[in-house]
């Protein structure tokens, strides 16, 4: 089963770390990208898009308010929610004073 991980945290939680425990976070995401997570960090300058009558309207920003800026996201393999967790709990995000939520994938058949 394939879940979508989006992975809230502050830049400055990261940069409170030492070295030596950003180094073993991020061998975490080592082992999601070993198993084939797709894996990314996102800049922070977002657009949100709506077309409710018909025609693209921007506004810059999120379209989803939370306390924490979304930092990066990832679609990784995992047998159930259970393994999810397990996968996920200990990289950077859910180490760093920052938050992942998970997602089930649905299967489309678009192709």
């Amino acid at each position: 089963m394939k879940f979508l991980c989006l992975a809230y945290g502050d830049e400055k939680d990261w940069l409170e770390l030492t070295q030596q425990e950003q180094k073993e976070l991020l061998a975490q995401d080592e082992v999601l990208r070993s198993r084939g997570a797709f894996m990314s960090a996102v800049k922070t300058n977002v657009t949100t898009v709506t077309a409710w009558d018909g025609l693209p309207t921007t506004t810059s920003g999120s379209f989803a308010k939370s306390s924490l800026p979304l930092a990066g996201f990832s679609i990784i393999e995992a047998a159930d929610i259970n393994e999810a967790v397990q996968l996920v709990a200990g990289t950077p995000c859910a180490r760093a004073k920052g938050a992942i939520e998970i997602r089930p994938l649905r299967e489309t058949d678009g192709g």
